[in-house]
């Protein structure tokens, strides 16, 4: 059985590349230089009150870092289905991402329908 914790470093490292996070954010982030979050993810242990403030800069709990293995995030999404019918056979079929830009499509939208009757009332009131 293989230790949980073994390499911190590297966990830290992929978990914050996993969340889309750059070396120089987490840096900032901590309050410290991009070099030594690079010596971090080089490290094979981290302190205990480190481990605790990188956790929360990358959203995440100290377990889950102690836990992360590839595998498990492999798992995670391979494993991903839509229960809502019951059927474990539907898998997620859409992309978040195109969800988000679809929903802020239609907020413009509505911002500009609104804006145009705003601009209407006042057009009105002005006696055009």
């Amino acid at each position: 059985m293989a230790e949980p914790t073994l390499h911190i470093g590297r966990k830290i490292g992929r978990i914050r590349e996993l969340r889309g996070i750059k070396q120089e954010a987490l840096a900032a982030e901590l309050g410290i230089s991009q070099q030594a979050v690079s010596k971090i993810e080089q490290s094979e242990d981290i302190e205990d009150s480190s481990l605790i403030k990188i956790a929360e800069a990358l959203g995440v709990t100290t377990d889950a870092i102690k836990n992360f293995t590839e595998d498990a995030v492999f798992n995670y999404f391979n494993n991903f289905h839509d229960n809502s019918t019951g059927d474990f056979r539907h898998h997620c079929t859409f992309n978040p991402i195109d969800k988000i830009v679809e929903l802020y499509n239609e907020k413009v939208e509505l911002l500009e329908r609104l804006l145009a009757s705003e601009k209407e009332k006042n057009d009105l009131l002005k006696g055009k």
